[in-house]
């Protein structure tokens, strides 16, 4: 199979763009791993897939397959350059634009600065919308919200604060994240049981009430450059605890995002970010892989 893709990044998490709004490339999940393979196919941590509206009301739909091949809820980094890939390529003249993704809608806005910003909507702490089963976990309350102890056998005890921002996070706080065990920890908290739909785990560090450093392990992508719903997930869990103000500079090691959360359950979460085309071209996907 022929396909034309875009290579974009969005603060250095980055994603092969493919445009289905003419028709259904159906690709199976071996044929994503194949495109994000970083040394047979273009390399990416998420496939983004644009698709016509599905109802009225709706620009768009948007879906995103890990690395790994599987589908997943959301990705913030992806939904900034989903509305630049749109723009560029003539699919709509709007700057705002509102799309379907597989847990519901967000609003994507571009800025007369180039940069987007992201209604990613409110954060969702529901146990079992999260997907998370705390039971047996020893817990404990931090400014009223409670935070989970998860048992990582040599790794020692991670104290995360869970939500989800479409998709699950697990959130800790660490003195040094440069330094910290993130790929030691990350695959042992993403899989662990408590998230049945696997988690992804955020590691941050406050530099101030505005600032912080984050580094994230996602599911099926392992530690990215950077990741929006990690960032909204981050900051959501350290104004839930006290630490942070209503806007926050998110420091990646692929750049900086800017947060904002007014801070009631029901509030949207605001991300607003660069997002970059890097080159376009065509691959042939073998038909049959495994």
């Amino acid at each position: 199979m022929h396909i034309r893709f875009t290579k974009m990044q969005g603060a250095g998490n980055d994603f092969v763009v493919l445009d289905e709004t003419r028709g259904r490339l159906g690709l199976s999940g071996a044929q994503y791993r194949f495109l994000a393979d970083r040394h047979f196919g273009v390399g990416a941590d998420q496939v983004l897939s644009v698709r016509p509206s599905p109802a009225a009301g709706l620009d768009f739909e948007y879906v995103i397959h890990n690395a790994d091949g599987g589908e997943v809820e959301h990705c913030g980094n992806g939904a900034r350059c989903f509305v630049r890939y749109v723009l560029d390529k003539g699919l709509t003249d709007k700057t705002t634009v509102r799309v379907k993704v597989q847990q519901g809608e967000i609003e994507l806005h571009m800025n007369p600065d180039g940069r987007v910003t992201v209604n990613m909507g409110a954060p969702v702490f529901d146990w079992d919308r999260v997907p998370f089963n705390p039971i047996g976990l020893v817990s404990d309350q931090v400014n009223g919200w409670p935070v989970f102890d998860l048992a990582l056998g040599q790794s020692g005890i991670a104290r995360v604060a869970v939500l989800s921002m479409g998709n699950p996070h697990a959130v800790q706080r660490v003195d040094n994240v440069d330094s910290f065990s993130v790929l030691a920890q990350g695959p042992l908290i993403e899989n662990h049981p408590a998230f049945p739909k696997r988690v992804n785990a955020g590691f941050m560090q406050l530099v101030s009430r505005s600032q912080i450093k984050l580094r994230v392990f996602e599911r099926g992508s392992g530690e990215t450059l950077a990741c929006g719903t990690g960032a909204c997930a981050a900051v959501v869990a350290g104004i839930r605890q006290g630490w942070l103000d209503n806007r926050v500079d998110v420091q990646t090691h692929g750049g900086s995002l800017t947060i904002e959360w007014a801070g009631q359950a029901d509030s949207p979460v605001l991300m607003t970010g660069p997002a970059t085309s890097v080159f376009e071209g065509e691959i042939n996907v073998p038909d049959h892989l495994s």
